[in-house]
């Protein structure tokens, strides 16, 4: 049973205000055909709406208003009885949102003038989508729709569209839909105002029969079908309730009336979406083509940069394991390895503020350690694994003492020591059992030289005494290294020295006793008379066995251009060397024994190195077999400075890595600019988007009020919308991505054409799978706004719109 208790409704529009209801009272019977007449602006519409939940009446804090003092003052009394809408005795006073939302849909049924179907759906969705948004089974929906269909004579239209039928039938489906979830009451508006006469018969008979057994009330402005069909008419002017032809007192204090909520579920809203979009196919694709421009440059800008790092990579795979692992005497660490206090330095970015001057030292600022290299941890590094190293050179600075005939003429040949040695000369290890060589067939092994250096003339060395020179890919040596060795005659200018005059050169290594003397101040002096040296000395013969050039597969490699003896040679004078006269007298002295200058504790040790009397190394060279070998040889040597002093612990720096990481940088530096450029494509379709999700909002208006008159909430809009975008952000991913995959294939043509490399562009699919999303994301975020909008529709106003 329906009571009305004193409802009103005023609408305001600036200081005006106009009332579409005055305090009206009504009962309804449960099962009664109620026909409501009355001339247009009369509020039999108004209350139409009120009763079936589309609008809400006044409540008590709405009428005490001092704004719009159009009441008697009486009515401002606190203790005013507000109007009520009372179901089966239940009070709606304190309904919300979402129990209209339910009352609607579980108790009331819709027939409207215009029929307000949807027009994507059939004729069955139509009638389904109230027991849809209530949450009845599939199999129940569809055999409860089919007979309502059929009681109102349409079974065997069900599949059809609305807009294949007649307005008569169009009604007929309406009526269908009203009846569908089984309401207590019916709610027509003019039903028959869009019908001709014989149709209009029809409709009047099929309500008239609907109402044995509900509520239902009708608002018309035709008097006629009112006195015809209605079982009470009652009438209405200026908001009043003016004349009621068979009233009903009967109240009932208590109710047992539950409400069932509704919820529309993601797949009923990407149904209804994707009906639609259906419906504006050639629009949606032309939308989501358009939105997929920026995903299929970003995709491709992607899949370029990822193919030329796999490249690079490669690249750096093949010739990157080359480059050695270097211990110098200091290192360069990562901010990772720095103590907290020197990376809170180095990180401070802010302007001082501050009216004092901070004084500090630089050496504590900059992330450079100072390596000790010790015997323990030569014989440490010497240890590395065969399996994981080629070999492990050792650079030292030493002065070798040689003299050579020249024609009968002694002369010194000059090679270069200290830090001018990694430019001309260095040394390679032949030790065995450091490096592990490839096998030749007859099972010997290959020395360090053979496996990295092609020999131009003469032969690799034999042994210790035998030295070689280095040249460049064009066979060069400077010219200083030349004269050093004695060929004077490119002091001053450039020229050629054919293979032969310099292939089997032979030069006597001088012991220090024999080479320097001790002077009246007791520093030491080269020996002036160089031929009595050169013959008296017993020193070891050195001889240049033959002129190599790095092979074209090396791409790094220890030897500087120049003159390169062997680790076993530079062993030997250092055993010789080690108790000579100038090294004792260097270990006991704090000024250089040849200079006379004061020395440091480190600048002697490099005095010592010079003289033959220091055996630890100035730089160490770990060359790895692979990748895979050099992890497990940082890690071996990681190992060392395991629970060590930061100042007792030995930092390397690996070169490959750098190079690695400042390509990888550079990549990754090139592949963001580009990608932010092709990233404002996707900031125009989210705009773009959104302007079409308006657009689809004023389209789907009248949907959007016969969803909320079937019980939808506006989340449930939202939803619908939200769908729709959902559906065309995820088209226009996969679209992008499609797109982006077949472009691959033309652009690595064009790459394979301009630098000779294969299948550069390639699509990771962890990237696609991300740009859809992203394609999805961008999308909901471009329609949320007007998905809101459509949420918040009037759902009076919706139905009305045209």
């Amino acid at each position: 049973m329906l009571q009305l208790r004193r409802i009103s409704k005023r609408y305001m529009t600036n200081e005006f205000t106009q009332i579409a209801l005055d305090e009206v009272s009504v009962n309804f019977r449960e099962n009664e055909f109620v026909a409501i007449l009355g001339p247009s602006g009369s509020g039999k519409t108004t209350l139409l709406n009120i009763i079936g939940g589309l609008d809400h009446y006044d409540t008590g804090d709405m009428l005490i208003d001092p704004k719009h003092i159009s009441y008697p003052v009486s009515r401002y009394l606190a203790g005013y009885d507000a109007g009520d809408l009372l179901i089966n005795g239940k009070s709606t006073r304190d309904f919300k949102d979402r129990d209209w939302d339910a009352y609607r849909n579980n108790s009331v049924g819709f027939i409207f003038q215009s029929y307000n179907l949807i027009g994507h759906l059939s004729v069955l969705e139509n009638v389904e989508m109230g027991m849809t948004l209530s949450g009845v089974a599939k199999a129940t929906k569809k055999s409860e729709a089919i007979k309502a269909l059929e009681r109102v004579g349409l079974k065997d239209h069900v599949h059809k569209k609305p807009n294949q039928l007649s307005g008569g039938q169009m009604q007929r489906v309406a009526i269908a839909r009203a009846l569908a979830n089984d309401p207590d009451i019916i709610l027509a508006d003019e039903p028959t105002g869009a019908l001709d006469t014989v149709t209009s018969e029809q409709i009047m008979a099929l309500i008239k029969d609907i109402a044995k057994d509900k509520l239902v009330i009708m608002v018309t402005h035709n008097p006629d079908l009112a006195t015809t069909y209605a079982d009470r008419i009652i009438n209405f002017k200026d908001g009043h309730l003016l004349s009621d032809s068979h009233p009903f007192d009967g109240e009932k204090e208590t109710s047992d009336y539950v409400l069932k909520k509704t919820a529309m579920g993601l797949f009923t809203a990407l149904k209804l979406s994707a009906r639609n979009i259906w419906t504006k196919k050639w629009r949606t694709a032309l939308t989501a083509f358009a939105s997929s421009i920026g995903i299929v440059g970003i995709a491709l800008i992607l899949s370029t940069s990822n193919g030329f790092q796999k490249h690079i990579n490669q690249f750096q795979t093949d010739s990157l394991t080359e480059f050695p692992i270097i211990i110098s005497p200091q290192a360069t660490r990562n901010k990772n390895e720095l103590t907290p206090s020197e990376r809170e330095k180095l990180e401070k970015k802010s302007l001082s503020k501050s009216k004092e001057i901070e004084v500090y030292d630089p050496a504590k600022l900059v992330s450079v350690h100072r390596n000790k290299l010790t015997p323990k941890y030569i014989d440490y590094v010497e240890k590395i694994s065969t399996k994981d190293a080629t070999s492990v050179g050792f650079t030292h600075i030493i002065s070798l003492n040689l003299l050579r005939d020249d024609k009968g003429k002694i002369v010194p040949v000059k090679l270069p020591t200290g830090e001018e040695m990694p430019a001309n000369i260095a040394i390679y290890d032949t030790d065995v059992h450091l490096t592990t060589y490839p096998v030749q067939p007859d099972g010997e092994k290959e020395s360090y030289l053979e496996i990295n250096y092609d020999i131009l003339a003469g032969s690799y060395p034999k042994n210790a005494n035998e030295v070689v020179m280095v040249v460049d890919d064009q066979n060069r040596v400077d010219m200083t290294t030349m004269k050093n060795l004695g060929f004077t005659d490119f002091a001053d200018k450039e020229g050629q020295i054919k293979f032969s005059d310099i292939v089997g050169m032979e030069m006597k290594l001088i012991r220090n006793n024999d080479y320097y003397t001790e002077v009246s101040t007791g520093h030491f002096a080269p020996t002036q008379d160089l031929a009595a040296v050169y013959k008296k000395s017993s020193g070891e013969t050195i001889k240049i066995a033959g002129i190599i050039r790095k092979k074209k597969t090396i791409q790094f490699r220890l030897l500087g251009l120049g003159i390169a003896y062997s680790d076993e040679l530079f062993e030997k004078i250092l055993k010789a060397e080690g108790d000579s006269k100038i090294v004792t007298a260097q270990k006991n002295a704090n000024t250089n024994v040849l200079t006379k200058e004061p020395l440091t504790p480190e600048t002697k040790i490099t005095a010592l190195s010079y003289l033959g009397g220091n055996a630890i190394p100035l730089m160490i060279y770990v060359y790895p077999k692979s990748f895979e070998s050099k992890e497990n040889i940082i890690k071996y040597l990681d190992k060392y400075n395991k629970n060590k002093k930061e100042e007792d612990k030995v930092i390397y720096t690996d070169l490959g890595k750098e190079m690695t990481r400042l390509t990888g940088d550079i990549m990754s530096g090139i592949t963001l600019v580009l990608v932010a450029f092709a990233a404002i494509s996707l900031v125009v379709s989210l705009i773009m988007v959104g302007i079409i999700t308006y657009i689809s909002v004023l389209e789907r208006t009248k949907e959007i009020g016969a969803l909320r008159a079937l019980g939808a909430r506006k989340k449930d809009i939202t939803r619908v919308f939200n769908a729709e975008t959902l559906i065309i952000g995820s088209f226009s991913g996969i679209l992008g991505i499609t797109f982006a995959y077949l472009l691959t294939f033309p652009v690595n043509m064009i790459i394979k054409k301009k630098t000779d490399l294969s299948n550069v562009a390639q699509l990771n699919p962890l990237h696609a799978i991300i740009l859809i999303i992203v394609s999805v994301t961008l999308t909901l975020l471009g329609g949320s706004i007007p998905a809101k909008y459509a949420a918040k529709k009037n759902p009076v106003e919706a139905l009305r719109s045209e």
